[in-house]
């Protein structure tokens, strides 16, 4: 009897954490479709899914952005799925389900052999144990990294900002950030690998001593505070920001899309129930601000921007806005090959590379086209891992392993940039 009541305390442990960890949504018998588009008749089919069914887009981020010759994944409610499915059927759209029972893939994301109260650098961490570890890293390796404070998000909270390079006048400095989408859990744990990894080889490794002599990195952590949170707590496929809108009773608006670069033209949306709406204005988000504040008055030292997404391992520049391309493309695309080369050589990961209009989809009011408006030559979003089978939900298991291949091509781009100063 003891040993059945112990055993139904665990199942109902392991039971609330499961719901803890994905805000009390079940995702019970959900499923995640892969069609593939190939003319604008198919488009046409997908757009009349999305009217008529709740579809969560997974890439590209929005109905409008597909297009032929391309895959579309998509999130399904079960209530849909037999709707969906027969409408492809009838249509002759090839598919593939990527996810069966998305209830499985959000429980196994927590699969990782580390067992860590607290901070862990191969696990998932909420916002308020990353908060507490900028205050802690900073505190323990005062030589190399300061915390400051760049702006507060919708909700209140403080945005940390984490400095990372050892003293010194005038240096060049390098800008990333994670944590624009809440729910692309593995960037922020780039963000926090890449410091870690900072601190643990200066001045057991060459190059990365000879970086953090030379640059100062300026890494923000978790940028969508909020979001993030909130994929915690209540729904884990969240992707905006947590703002709200008058006349709306819609939340949020997509920070990637609320940058003054060809603001709201081509691939966001104006309606504020929309994943890519782009907000009321330019800047409209207190966290897009807040990060746009901190580049113009630092803009004479920063010389590269590095935005950390997920998925579909690419690594793109600009532009997304226009189907146009950056004054110096040529330089940029062969950097981005040789940064996808130096990635795949540790586990073999292979990562396409381009202008981002073309690469994966035009979109405008991205960070990375207005950082590189701003002067800063040196200007990529990173998507990591994977291409599908797991998408937002990669499993802790693969951390270690993307945010190592990851360091290395941070560490190519970092080395370049510094050997090509302006």
């Amino acid at each position: 009897m003891l040993a059945l009541l112990v055993l139904a305390t665990v199942a109902l442990a392991s039971a609330a954490l499961a719901s803890a960890h994905h805000g009390g949504e079940h995702f019970e018998g959900e499923k995640v479709f892969r069609v593939n588009v190939e003319d604008e008749n198919h488009i046409n089919i997908i757009h009349e899914l999305a009217s008529t069914t709740q579809i969560d887009f997974w890439k590209p981020d929005s109905v409008t952005q597909i297009k032929p010759h391309s895959t579309v994944d998509f999130h399904v409610k079960a209530e849909d799925i037999v709707t969906v499915e027969n409408v492809l059927k009838q249509n002759e759209l090839p598919y593939k389900v990527l996810i069966s029972n998305l209830r499985n893939v959000v429980e196994a994301q927590f699969d990782s052999r580390v067992r860590a109260t607290g901070h862990s650098y191969e696990k998932y961490n909420k916002w308020e144990t990353i908060e507490a570890w900028t205050q802690q890293v900073a505190t323990e390796n005062p030589a190399l990294i300061s915390r400051s404070v760049i702006g507060t998000t919708f909700e209140g909270r403080a945005i940390y900002l984490l400095k990372v390079g050892k003293a010194g006048q005038n240096k060049p400095a390098i800008f990333m950030d994670c944590g624009f989408h809440a729910r692309e859990w593995i960037s922020p744990a780039f963000c926090q690998w890449f410091v870690r990894e900072a601190v643990r080889t200066y001045g057991q490794e060459i190059q990365m001593t000879e970086l953090l002599d030379k640059l100062d990195f300026y890494v923000l952590p978790v940028l969508n505070i909020d979001g993030y949170i909130y994929t915690w707590t209540k729904s884990r496929l969240w992707r905006k920001t947590r703002s709200t809108h008058a006349g709306s009773s819609c939340i949020g608006t997509d920070p990637n899309r609320n940058f003054d670069a060809g603001w709201c033209e081509i691939g966001a949306s104006q309606n504020p129930c929309a994943e890519t709406y782009c907000g009321p204005a330019a800047e409209s988000e207190k966290e897009t601000k807040a990060l746009a504040d901190f580049i113009r008055n630092n803009l004479s030292s920063i010389k590269a921007y590095l935005t950390i997404h997920s998925y579909s391992q690419m690594m793109i520049y600009p532009y997304s806005y226009a189907y146009k391309l950056g004054e110096n493309n040529a330089e940029l695309n062969a950097l981005a090959k040789a940064t996808v080369k130096e990635l795949a050589s540790l586990h073999g990961t292979k990562y396409t590379y381009g202008p981002g209009a073309t690469t994966i989809y035009p979109a405008a009011g991205g960070s990375d086209d207005w950082a590189y408006d701003q002067g800063i030559r040196y200007s990529f979003t990173f998507e990591l891992r994977d291409t599908g089978r797991y998408g937002f939900l990669l499993p802790e298991s693969q951390i270690r392993a993307t945010c190592e291949e990851t360091l290395l091509a941070i560490k190519y781009v970092a080395s370049y940039v510094l050997e090509h100063l302006y």
